[in-house]
């Protein structure tokens, strides 16, 4: 019986030493591309917003497609924390204050920086592992006219981490934009 009991007690903690062992499964880091007018740049837009668990960090030149809009703001319905910060200069249009005044009005806290000649980022920052970048503005022009890209770089925090301090540094140096209505 004393041979059973240390033979069982030596099992599990092995079995214990083993479990205490196991590193947390890390997803594999992934880059992809999409294009307009082809269509995969909005697309991919769209789907990195609506990937989002915890956090959207954004910042944009030109702020006026419906569709980003439509799904930021139900991305920050579902406990997301969603913040923006945009060109000031680049965004004086009725239709950029209006997606401005939609996302404000939905509780999105969203911020103008004017520091620079043009505040040219165009970069989103998701769940502090996963950025988008690229040439593509955040309006139908870039969707539907022009030759812009998206590129989607998937489970690398470091390299988000180096993208969201550039964000809080346009962030810090923004203004808090009002809804006119």
């Amino acid at each position: 019986m004393h041979y059973f009991s240390c033979r069982q007690l030596a099992v599990s903690g092995l079995v214990c030493l083993s479990l205490c062992s196991i590193q947390p499964a890390t997803a594999t880091p992934s880059v992809q591309a999409g294009f307009s007018p082809e269509g995969s740049a909005m697309q991919l837009v769209l789907d990195t917003i609506g990937s989002a668990k915890k956090s959207i960090r954004m910042m944009g030149y030109s702020f006026t497609s419906p569709e980003v809009v439509k799904a930021l703001v139900a991305t920050h319905q579902r406990g997301v924390d969603v913040k923006i910060v945009l060109d000031e200069k680049g965004n004086r249009s009725k239709a950029s204050q209006a997606a401005m005044n939609v996302v404000v009005n939905a509780g999105i806290p969203l911020r103008t920086n004017r520091q620079f000649a043009i505040m040219h980022d165009k970069v989103i920052i998701v769940d502090d592992r996963t950025i988008e970048a690229g040439s593509f503005n955040y309006t139908r022009s870039a969707a539907h006219r022009n030759s812009e890209n998206v590129l989607i770089i998937r489970n690398m925090p470091e390299l988000a981490q180096t993208y969201l301090t550039h964000w809080q540094s346009r962030w810090d140096g923004g203004t808090d934009w009002s809804s006119s209505y």
